[in-house]
């Protein structure tokens, strides 16, 4: 369970989230062997970084959310099999990845519901449906891969 004290600490722990999302994408490309899958990952990490830029744009602006709200998001942030190892089999990393974006997916809907205005919960709400549509690629990626 996390806990705030600011929305500026929801921004940068969701920026922070983005963050690690990029590094994971562009560590777990350099351990596949498939060339397509390669790009794939790189391309998943360049629309990370584009909703850290959008994160980092609704700080700079300022973000008003629910004061009452704001202490915690009750999401768990332990996702089994957390961090790439070089190690890593092709279905692992596919796993991996459909973990984390779950866990994005989760964080997101839960900073639209908190979100005291429109434009905010439009933007988290928008994260999430992007979250998931990567966490769906992943799944279509596993299930050709491994079925």
């Amino acid at each position: 369970m996390y806990n705030f004290k600011s929305d500026d600490e929801i921004l940068d722990f969701a920026i922070g989230r983005e963050i690690e999302a990029i590094q994971l994408y562009i560590d777990l490309s350099h351990k596949v062997n498939k060339p397509e899958m390669h790009k794939f990952l790189q391309g998943f990490a360049r629309e990370e970084q584009e909703h850290k830029i959008k994160l980092e744009d609704a700080k700079a602006v300022g973000i008003v959310l629910q004061d009452e709200d704001v202490g915690s998001l009750g999401i768990t942030e332990d996702v089994d099999g957390g961090e790439a190892r070089p190690d890593m089999k092709y279905a692992d990393i596919l796993i991996l990845a459909m973990k984390k974006e779950d866990v994005s997916v989760k964080l997101y809907t839960e900073l639209a519901k908190i979100a005291q205005n429109e434009e905010m919960k439009d933007m988290f709400l928008w994260l999430a449906h992007e979250e998931n549509e990567h966490k769906l690629r992943f799944e279509m990626e596993y299930d050709l891969t491994t079925f």
